[in-house]
């Protein structure tokens, strides 16, 4: 299963961006450490690209330390890019921002005719609400815990010299690589109306049960060795058995124990899991070439048949006519 998801909304704000980026003079883009290649939007990259930036690993409470620090290393070696580590709940992350912006652009926020302008950019639900009220201590950005709550471009001050706009979060226009969606989806970036949760929840149970957090999983569901080995479909089961998703006739509940998992993935009942590593990228990469480079292949071939096809009706066609065709 494929997923995406790109509400209208999301049109406006890629053109907002675009209106904005000529003035900015620092981007913020908020990535969500547990699956940074799929929240580092390829349509913002596309607009973003030649501009001097901070990323921010988001929400890395809830991912794997020693992934996040190859994942800072990693976006750390490209042009123009400052990367750390983001935690709400650090006191000391507001004043390390706001000095690194100035660091980034010296010439500007020394008055109020030269204000440093920041943009704050990044997909759906990754916390750019509620850093930039962490930056102007005040609530003044729209949070929740659902994708697309800022819907319109907001002008937010931390002080005279210092403007933060507020933008949109933005999905992938097309999410090509299948990866991309599962992973988003676990992390509550994808509108729920856009995504199946049972299959969000195999998908994450295989992941679990075949990765390095198997023991984890194994400890928080009380799993033997022998459900490990078990399939994501029939592991499904086992889970809703010990999370009593019994529904009336003892049907299994599916729907409500793919909710369950997913749930305890996002609030870290799990363990501090990463769904990604900068090689898993590399090979969905490759993998997706291979299956566009397949695709085309059979298009052409799927192209010559019916030209052979053609050729042969326009061959039958021009035959002279039969007159004992009857007989």
């Amino acid at each position: 299963m494929h997923i995406q998801w790109f509400p209208g909304h999301m049109n406006r704000a890629k053109r907002a961006i675009q209106e904005l980026t000529e003035e900015i003079d620092v981007i913020i883009e908020l990535l969500d450490a547990r699956a940074p290649f799929s929240s580092c939007n390829p349509l913002i990259q596309n607009i973003i690209r030649y501009k001097r930036k901070i990323r921010i690993l988001n929400k890395s409470d809830l991912a794997d330390p020693a992934i996040s620090k190859i994942w800072l290393d990693y976006f750390t070696a490209q042009e123009s890019t400052i990367a750390i580590l983001g935690d709400k709940d650090n006191k000391k992350q507001r004043e390390r921002i706001i000095k690194l912006c100035h660091e980034i652009a010296p010439a500007r926020g020394t008055s109020f005719e030269k204000p440093l302008r920041v943009m704050i950019t990044g997909i759906p639900n990754v916390g750019k609400s509620t850093l930039i009220n962490q930056l102007i201590g005040k609530k003044s950005a729209k949070t929740g815990d659902v994708p697309a709550v800022t819907k319109a471009n907001q002008r937010l001050y931390v002080n005279d010299n210092f403007v933060i706009f507020d933008t949109p979060g933005m999905m992938w226009q097309k999410i090509r690589y299948p990866q991309i969606g599962y992973n988003l989806a676990i992390c509550n970036s994808i509108g729920r109306n856009a995504l199946d949760e049972e299959m969000v929840a195999l998908y994450l149970i295989e992941f679990l049960a075949t990765s390095q957090y198997r023991d984890s999983f194994a400890t928080r569901y009380k799993l033997k060795p022998e459900h490990l080995a078990l399939d994501a479909d029939n592991l499904l089961n086992i889970l809703a058995n010990k999370r009593g998703c019994i529904m009336t006739g003892g049907i299994i509940d599916r729907q409500k124990i793919s909710e369950i998992v997913i749930q305890d993935s996002r609030d870290g009942k799990i363990g501090k899991i990463s769904l990604e590593t900068p090689q898993m990228w590399e090979e969905w990469i490759a993998s997706a070439i291979d299956d566009e480079e397949e695709s085309i292949a059979d298009d052409d071939e799927e192209m010559v048949r019916r030209e052979y096809e053609y050729n042969e009706a326009e061959q039958q066609a021009d035959k002279p006519y039969n007159r004992n065709w009857k007989k």
